[in-house]
Order: C-alpha cells, then structure tokens, then sequence
C-alpha cells in the first residue's frame, strides 16, 4: 500500500523530518516521483486513486485468492481506506456495528471510522484495540479531509512513514520504495500506535501517556527520522471522557 498526503491535511510529529536529508547526496522525491516507483514495482497490477493535490492512495490487488496477508481497498461516502493483514474477530465486529457477514476489514474500518466521526460513542483508542488481529490500514476522509492510521501491536505487519521533499507525508508498507522517496526522513511506523491528521500520533494500547521521539540513525550514523514509543513515567494531564463527548477533540487533547 501507498498513501501519500499534502502537508497541509497531515502533521505528523517534527523529529520524522530529519535534516541530513536535504544535507545528504541523496535528496527526498515529489510525491509524483514516488508514486511512480510504487507503480513500476507492479507494473501490471497495481491500482492508484488522485484527489487533486490533496492525497494519492494505491495498493497492489492480489493474484491469490487465499493469501496469508490480505490487501484491501474500499471506498464508501467519500471515505477511503487501505487495508493489509487480518482481523481474528471480523465476525464478532460486524455483529457489534450492525454489519453483514459479508463485510471485509476495510469495509469494517469505514465503518468503524465513520461512527467515531459522526457519534463518537467510544474514544478512539478503545475502537482500535478491539481490533484482534496483525493488521494495518490508512483511512482517507475527502469530505473532512483528514487522515487515521494505525498498525497492530503484533508486529505481524510492517508499516513505514516518512516526509517528501515538498512537505507531504508518506505512509508505505515497501520499504525500498519509502527509502528512496524520503531519503533520511523515514522511520518504521510504530506498533500499537495510531495517527490521525488532527489529534497527531498516540499509542492506543497507552493512551495516557505521552509519546516520547526517539532518534534513529542509520548504518553511516546519520540521523534518520524517529522511533517513537510510549513514555511509561509520564502521563498527559486530562480525564478521559465517555459517551458522546468522546470523540476527535479527545484526541486532540492528548497531543
């Protein structure tokens, strides 16, 4: 999967972008330019949306029916997702919001993403740690535009982000095609965390506690993006809310 964003509808944490990548030999790509090498490394198969200058989603369909990692691409109401991996309970899920048998897990994660939304009965943390399962997935809201994301805690999926040479926010589960479109500003997408355009990067296994950036530097010692992980001595000062007032300003409160 390939999700890339303008800067203006994504700002994710500032220790992503390091400063070796403009003083390097190597210099970060327009996002033109990394959609592109996402589309020749499947020249065949591979599927690509444009919302103007806003964002660009694309993602490789599988030949094998039964594959061991799904790869999925939905659309709904203006809302977009990409989804890789699986989810052990889908069944017991669709139940819980009223769905079909016959729902996948990113017509679940519409789904699930429109409730927080438009009702916002749960906080956004609870919603994504009910989801059982190695899985990854990037939600684009053209109506709204805005940008959810998150990764599973299992480490059964691998996600990378990282920043372009215009600004934009690149989200990726090749790594090849991330590290030569972001040169030095790049990083592994943390498990069990969760990104959401406005309310910014926060663990949803921890989260009252605040996000700690954690400097990575590659194999010739450059700085290299950021890991980022949970600060377990420090706690963000705000009593979460329930019921209807649980919503995205939640979120916002913990960033």
């Amino acid at each position: 999967m390939l999700a890339i964003f303008h800067k203006a509808f994504a700002h994710p944490p500032e220790e992503l972008n390091s400063p070796a990548s403009q003083n390097g030999t190597k210099k970060p790509k327009l996002p033109a330019e990394t959609l592109n090498d996402f589309l020749s490394h499947h020249p065949q198969k591979t599927f690509s949306m444009s919302f103007g200058q806003a964002a660009v989603l694309a993602y490789v369909p599988q030949d094998n029916p039964f594959p061991p990692r799904q790869r999925l691409f939905c659309g709904f109401d203006g809302i977009y997702c990409l989804f890789s991996g699986s989810l052990n309970n889908l069944c017991t899920l669709n139940r819980q919001y009223g769905l079909t048998k016959g729902t996948n897990e990113a017509m679940f994660v519409i789904e699930a993403y429109r409730t927080l939304r438009d009702r916002g009965p749960y906080p956004a943390d609870q919603v994504v740690k009910d989801l059982d399962g190695s899985f990854a997935f990037v939600i684009y809201d053209s109506t709204a535009g805005s940008v959810f994301a998150a990764l599973g805690s299992d480490g059964g999926v691998k996600l990378y982000w990282g920043i372009a040479a215009d600004g934009s926010v690149v989200i990726c589960d090749d790594l090849e095609v991330i590290k030569e479109g972001c040169a030095k500003s790049f990083a592994p997408f943390p498990a069990g965390f969760m990104f959401h355009s406005d309310g910014g990067l926060m663990s949803f296994e921890h989260p009252m506690n605040k996000v700690r950036a954690m400097p990575r530097t590659d194999s010739e010692g450059f700085l290299c993006g950021a890991n980022f992980k949970v600060d377990v001595y420090t706690r963000i000062n705000s009593i979460p809310r329930r019921g209807s007032e649980a919503n995205w300003t939640e979120w916002e409160s913990h960033s």
